[in-house]
């Protein structure tokens, strides 16, 4: 009877643990270095099912997060064909999608997840003979059908295959008409909202921005959302005229205050949010470091993430 509890509780508390998720960077630069492109893995801590919130490096990135002891008894082979489960595509620019590219040669089959205009690119654009070959289901032949396109409509939730999430995509303006996106990733008691490349909706004129933070306000409010992946390309010095649909750590505080008016700025205590997309040009990087940490109104957790380098998030 004692080793029957013993066992149920050691149940419980794997499954417990199992609960909260985890974020691998594979690649956290939005530009020049080919090896560090934008892409992270997430899933529920104690699991090894994986979806790559985009794609810009994979094999550098898993081969990075094995020697730095991230993945154990593991191969580049097996982390891509076994543990990624599919990918998020949120718009078409190759730093996003570059590594998915090159490497599905040696992917096995699995989903890509994006909304239509991403797989119009990748359809007419990457996957096509001229560029590549069509390693997808849909599009020029010869159709190899290694991925699957699952468009996925805007706010609405869908499951992940093969893995304990759900997402719901919103969109977002990168260089306003041209559509990125978003996506929410959850499970029963956490989620983490991954931002592809935005502007801010008053450079943008747009309001994308305003929609996600009234769709999110409830969970944050109820603790469930505490964690943010939101982009941060140029420091603010870069002129709004040449953003080309980027954000700025002053950027950030203005949308961020739209976010607070919404929840209160209380329940922006426990927000992190991870930045991503840091264009790491002469000492860009550490100026946008200094200016989001030295001007941080909101008491905000910033997380730089490192290349290969586990993130728990509770």
């Amino acid at each position: 009877m004692k080793k029957y509890l013993f066992n149920v509780c050691v149940g419980i508390s794997i499954i417990t643990s199992a609960q909260n998720l985890q974020i691998i960077p594979l690649g956290v630069y939005g530009g020049s270095n080919e090896s560090n492109l934008s892409s992270y893995l997430i899933a529920e801590e104690n699991t090894t099912d994986y979806l790559a919130l985009d794609a810009g490096t994979i094999y550098s990135g898993i081969n990075k997060a094995i020697e730095k002891g991230t993945f154990t008894n593991k191969t580049i082979e097996k982390v891509l064909k076994d543990n990624i489960k599919g990918y998020f595509i949120s718009h078409g620019h190759l730093d996003h999608l570059s590594g998915m590219l090159i490497n599905s040669p040696e992917d096995s089959s699995k989903p890509i997840y994006a909304i239509k205009e991403t797989i119009d690119v990748l359809k007419n654009k990457y996957f096509t003979n001229a560029a590549w070959i069509n390693f997808a289901n849909e599009g020029e032949s010869p159709i190899l059908n290694k991925y699957q396109y699952i468009y996925a409509e805007i706010g609405k939730s869908f499951p992940i295959f093969n893995t304990n999430l759900t997402g719901t995509v919103y969109e977002l303006s990168h260089v306003n008409p041209l559509k990125s996106s978003a996506i929410l990733v959850e499970n029963d008691k956490h989620a983490v909202l991954y931002f592809g490349d935005t502007g801010a909706d008053r450079v943008e004129k747009s309001n994308n921005l305003n929609k996600i933070w009234n769709e999110i306000a409830p969970k944050i409010k109820s603790g469930k959302l505490k964690t943010m992946m939101l982009e941060v390309s140029f420091p603010n010095s870069q002129s709004e005229k040449l953003l080309f649909g980027h954000l700025t750590p002053y950027l950030i505080n203005e949308e961020i205050e739209k976010l607070a008016q919404l929840v209160g700025k209380k329940n922006l205590k426990n927000l992190t949010i991870i930045v991503t997309h840091i264009k790491p040009k002469e000492d860009h990087e550490q100026k946008i470091k200094n200016e989001l940490v030295n001007n941080n109104p909101y008491s905000i957790n910033y997380i730089f993430p490192k290349q290969g380098e586990r993130i728990i998030l509770k």
